[in-house]
């Protein structure tokens, strides 16, 4: 096991996945079958054409449901409980065959990875839907989904470099929940 791409990997899926799960899951699947990604064995399943097609369609679904203000918050609010566990378990079967104690580890750090990106990302948006115009959430959207596909190229392309931006991006997020949450609870306390 080579332990930086597959460390890049790991997160990688787990951190994308907080931002567009189903893009994640058909765009590895994709790639896979191609040829540019080897994925493990733990993971192969997301080659079968069944998962790929199926995670096109969502993929879809969400591209059309992410551009819709307030409709987005509410997609973001279902996704919670369907990110997280599945961003968990990409990162815990990135590992391959390892110990079980490592791909446990891994899939606890997937999980909180996944959430911090899920939150920071559904909180930044239901602060943009604040906006009367929509263009700022169209432009949100069309972010998230550039800085998905940049993110698996840069983890595909320099799993080093990938892992030094998302260390970055780890600390924003963190910064932008904090955020959050201090906003409302300041809303709060005013009520």
């Amino acid at each position: 096991m080579d332990l930086v791409p597959t460390l890049a990997l790991s997160s990688g899926l787990a951190w994308a996945s907080g931002l567009r799960l189903y893009l994640v899951v058909f765009l590895a699947g994709l790639l896979a079958n191609l040829g540019y990604l080897h994925l493990p064995p733990t993971l192969a399943i997301l080659q079968n054409p069944l998962v790929v097609a199926v995670a096109g369609v969502l993929a879809l679904a969400e591209l059309v449901a992410d551009k819709v203000p307030a409709f987005d918050s509410l997609w973001d609010g279902f996704q919670t409980f369907v990110r997280i566990p599945a961003g968990a378990l990409l990162a815990a079967f990135a590992l391959g065959e390892a110990d079980p104690a490592w791909v446990l580890a891994a899939g606890l750090i997937g999980g909180t990875i996944t959430a911090g990106t899920h939150f920071a990302k559904a909180g930044s948006r239901l602060a943009i839907n604040t906006s009367p115009e929509p263009f700022s959430n169209w432009l949100a959207s069309f972010g998230e989904e550039g800085l998905v596909l940049g993110g698996l190229w840069a983890m595909l392309a320099s799993p080093a470099v990938f892992l030094a931006l998302l260390a970055l991006f780890l600390v924003l997020a963190g910064y932008i929940v904090f955020r959050l949450w201090s906003f409302v609870g300041r809303c709060l306390r005013r009520v």
